[in-house]
């Protein structure tokens, strides 16, 4: 799956909340400045033709909708990310961080306590 552009991400996650909407509504829950109805209609072509929305006529107007879920967005990007970054190692990843952030020992049992609930 491709990576999106930040322009992209933001009207992405617009339409994950809303599920779809008209580019005039996809304005209206960007923060200000606004950006112009032309280029907010450009960035959502390039996202139906990314194949990650898709369309129905209303009137005259399209009505936008996500093909792809923000899961399935985000757990395709984690994949990259950690492949990338990390050798693919989820490990080294949650080392790294753990190191970073300074992670004490009870944050991580908690975290890990999260996902055992999760998946268990």
């Amino acid at each position: 799956m491709k990576e999106l552009t930040k322009a992209e991400e933001e009207i992405m996650q617009v339409l994950w909340d809303l599920d779809a909407a008209f580019v005039k509504d996809i304005i209206d829950q960007l923060p200000e400045p606004k950006p112009a109805y032309n280029t907010v209609s450009t960035i959502v072509r390039i996202l139906q033709q990314k194949g990650f929305v898709g369309h129905e006529i209303q009137g005259r107007f399209h009505k936008y909708h996500p093909l792809i879920t923000k899961e399935a967005y985000t757990k395709s990007l984690m994949k990259g990310f950690v492949k990338r970054y990390f050798s693919g190692s989820y490990r080294q990843m949650v080392s790294f961080f753990t190191q970073e952030d300074k992670l004490s020992l009870n944050e991580l049992e908690q975290l890990l306590k999260e996902l055992k609930d999760k998946n268990p």
